[in-house]
């Protein structure tokens, strides 16, 4: 179990759903609809205007039934909550929705082990301390996200469970090519399809409009994005202060590849130009040439590798 850095917002009232699909990419109606079919859990961004990402959220459903008032909560990056709140409250009108932060809840990222039986199945004696347990809707390599009372033990919820040092946690993210919070996803720079917001089901292209939309859906129509996120790797020896964020990473040719994003240790993400992906690349460190390599993340689906 690691906790992830990210915050809670709770989205509340009779026109929850109706106003959050208009602020987000994907089909909120299907996360609030409760009887017994969706999942309680939706990946989605929030884009501008111009269809770049401000929020990457993760949407949990805390409602039982349809017969109970909507309650939803976003999950964001911790150093954006008071930024997510603005923007929710710009765009509220007069809509009959609550919007408050959560301080009383913990979120956690539940990986299984190598020797992990399905934690699934040992949950529900503690179902007083955990609010929701649910699979993370963007891959299932992601593993679990838990949320909790402030201060609930992990051990009784999940007997057998650690909490792990969250670099780790980053280091599995980065390795798996999975975006997160700011630094992978930078406010107003980068574009959901680039980023893989479809293989990570954070999209729908049947909902109807919504900010940032048309932008968007040209792309998907189109049918050409010719960068990706991907995850990279570095080899040793890395500079002391690590690899700079935004760094240009080029090709042997000194041809633009493409930027490196965030990263932790020898792993990272990078927008990588497609046509550069499978060459030996390099970024200019203080006048040190460090070598990486970016590799297709085995979740996407078949047909995204080509």
């Amino acid at each position: 179990c690691f906790p992830p850095g990210r915050a809670l917002l709770g989205v509340r009232g009779a026109e929850a759903a109706v106003f959050l699909q208009g602020l987000l990419t994907n089909d909120v109606t299907q996360l609030a609809e409760a009887a017994g079919g969706p999942p309680p859990a939706l990946y989605a961004h929030a884009l501008n205007v111009q269809g770049r990402c401000l929020y990457d959220v993760i949407l949990y459903r805390l409602h039982g039934s349809s017969g109970e008032e909507p309650h939803i909560l976003l999950e964001c990056d911790s150093n954006v909550l008071e930024s997510l709140q603005k923007h929710l409250k710009l765009y509220k009108i007069r809509r009959k929705v609550d919007i408050n932060p959560c301080p009383d809840l913990s979120l956690w990222a539940v990986i299984p082990g190598e020797q992990a039986a399905d934690a699934s199945s040992s949950l529900p004696k503690c179902a007083g301390q955990a609010v929701l347990f649910t699979p993370d809707p963007r891959a299932e390599v992601m593993g679990w996200r838990l949320i909790t009372k402030k201060g609930a033990s992990l051990s009784e919820i999940i007997p057998g469970s650690e909490v792990g040092d969250v670099q780790d946690y980053h280091r599995h993210r980065y390795k798996q090519g999975i975006p997160e919070g700011v630094k992978d996803l930078p406010p107003g720079v980068a574009l959901p399809l680039e980023s893989n917001l479809a293989y990570m089901n954070g999209i729908s292209f049947t909902k109807g409009c919504y900010i940032g939309q048309e932008l968007t859906a040209r792309t998907h129509h189109m049918g050409v994005i010719r960068k990706r996120l991907l995850p990279v790797s570095f080899s040793a020896p890395l500079p002391k202060g690590g690899i700079p964020e935004g760094a240009e990473i080029l090709t042997e040719s000194g041809k633009a590849a493409g930027k490196f994003r965030a990263g932790g240790g020898d792993l990272g993400l990078a927008l990588l130009r497609l046509a550069h992906m499978n060459e030996p690349l390099y970024i200019n460190v203080g006048g040190d040439k460090v070598k990486l390599s970016a590799s297709t993340p085995e979740w996407w689906p078949k047909t995204a590798a080509k």
